[in-house]
């Protein structure tokens, strides 16, 4: 385990493999160990990082003053600068691909190439934006994920027909449900705020390179539909791939098909 401090706080990471670097960027309430199929499919040719958000899996909480996801990809970039790598290709899924279209856009010379994933880089539609924040108000005066958030909160991560009896949804409602807190308050909810209040990013993407760009969106995610996956590759004009039977964590619910697309992606961007 590797930590970095960077806003009085420790940012926690995996460093693995050597070769052209891979800065792997999840979801909110998800920590690095998402990427566990990536991660072993690339470390043989590739140098992988991930990271954990401020307040999810091993990281400390998120630092005072950190109020943007312009914030966060300032931190991810100082993150790089730490490890002296000049040049990555960012994977980001949903909040990771929010944060990292920042990074990309203010630091266009420092990216190979950009993955966008189950992400959605305009503002959040009114009317989910206030739910969320209704949520994450029940959350901060509880300061529980009750058993009844849990049955809303879990299922919008993963496509309608999952087992909810399956390892990977039971342990997502496991580790949520195990959040201090303390943890909550301090990180989830604020980070959470963050995310669905941000800012609209849609006016820029002409600005990335399209060549360098990938959209990647499961077909059956519920919070970033297919819809919004296709206006921002026309807006990049750069290629949109739907990840068959899967929703949110398209990277965990058809892994085959998410590492094939990243490989591949990835050979061409460093050839």
């Amino acid at each position: 385990m590797a930590f970095f401090t960077v806003d009085g706080q420790a940012l926690h990471y995996i460093d693995q493999g050597t070769g052209p670097a891979v800065l792997l960027a999840g979801s909110y309430l998800w920590d690095q160990a998402m990427w566990a199929p990536q991660i072993a499919a690339l470390t043989p040719h590739y140098r992988v990082i991930a990271l954990d958000l401020w307040g999810h899996g091993e990281s400390g909480k998120l630092p005072e003053g950190t109020t943007s996801l312009d914030d966060i990809a300032r931190q991810a970039q100082a993150l790089l600068d730490h490890l002296d790598i000049d040049r990555v290709t960012l994977v980001g899924l949903s909040v990771g691909g929010m944060w990292g279209a920042r990074l990309a856009l203010s630091a266009a010379q420092r990216l190979n190439g950009l993955v966008l994933m189950d992400t959605y880089v305009g503002v959040e539609p009114e009317p989910t934006r206030q739910y969320y924040f209704s949520l994450f108000k029940q959350i901060e005066d509880t300061g529980t994920l009750s058993e009844q958030l849990l049955d809303i909160v879990v299922p919008i991560f993963f496509r309608p027909g999952i087992d909810p009896q399956s390892p990977l949804y039971q342990d997502f409602r496991a580790k949520l449900q195990g959040y201090s807190p303390e943890r909550l308050r301090e990180s989830i909810v604020p980070m959470g705020r963050i995310t669905f209040g941000r800012d609209d990013l849609l006016p820029r993407l002409a600005e990335l390179d399209a060549a360098a760009t990938l959209v990647l969106c499961g077909d059956q995610d519920k919070p970033r539909p297919p819809s919004e996956a296709r206006e921002m590759a026309e807006l990049i004009g750069c290629p949109c791939v739907l990840v068959p039977e899967a929703g949110h964590i398209s990277n965990l619910e058809n892994p085959e098909f998410v590492t094939e697309a990243l490989l591949a992606f990835l050979a061409e961007r460093n050839r």
